[in-house]
């Protein structure tokens, strides 16, 4: 299976973000990631679950949502209300790219990305078919929650004790389809053996079901 990949420079307020846009032939999708704070789009779990979904013939988008002088600065980071505005440029900025304009969205968020990922999602409504968040902070997405209206998966370790606290608050919140998995024996990033795996097994599944679904009714 052939791909297409690009660096591609995207308007975002009065700056520019860029990002790297991976096109399997005949994709089926198309999954913008959002990266945690302190993190960027050469993050090499984001780039190892982008690289599963590529293999199912999903087109993938990894991008950095704040520029390097940006991120030197920490309260930035952790601005979810900046990090989803990038985001809903990005994704309007794709939603008129001719080559991705048919495929069906989905948001993959990490850490502090999740909430960043939840926010976009609640204001594009159903025109996102579907989020995975890992190891992330959906709880920051406040009140936005109850407003998401994707399918909504939430990946979290097992020994992650606080973050899976987090979550499970934040799984009641939810309005519609929603699941969450613990990844036993993973701790934050999951870096112990075999559970990243599980993380893109996972994640690859859910998009599978809830973007080639539309793709499928188009």
């Amino acid at each position: 299976m052939s791909t297409t990949e690009e660096l591609v420079c995207i308007p975002a307020g009065a700056v520019v973000i860029e990002g790297v846009l991976t096109i399997p032939d005949r994709a089926k999708g198309l999954v913008l990631f959002a990266h945690g704070s302190g993190s960027s789009r050469n993050s090499p779990r984001n780039n190892f679950v982008a690289r599963v979904l590529n293999e199912k013939r999903m087109g993938t988008l990894l991008m950095d949502l704040l520029t390097p002088d940006e991120d030197q600065n920490y309260a930035t980071r952790l601005d979810i209300k900046l990090l989803a505005q990038r985001l809903i440029e990005t994704t309007i900025w794709v939603k008129n790219h001719s080559q991705n304009q048919s495929l069906p969205l989905g948001y993959f968020g990490a850490s502090t990305g999740a909430a960043a990922a939840l926010q976009a999602a609640a204001s594009f409504g159903s025109s996102i078919d579907a989020v995975v968040s890992r190891g992330g902070r959906p709880d920051l997405a406040g009140k936005d929650l109850s407003h998401v209206q994707a399918p909504v998966l939430l990946i979290v370790g097992g020994h992650d004790l606080e973050v899976i606290e987090l979550n499970e608050q934040a799984f009641e919140q939810l309005p519609n389809t929603k699941k969450l998995a613990i990844v036993p024996n993973a701790t934050h990033l999951f870096e112990e053996p075999g559970t990243l795996e599980q993380v893109a097994h996972l994640a690859s599944n859910w998009f599978e079901k809830y973007l080639f679904v539309r793709n499928l009714s188009n």
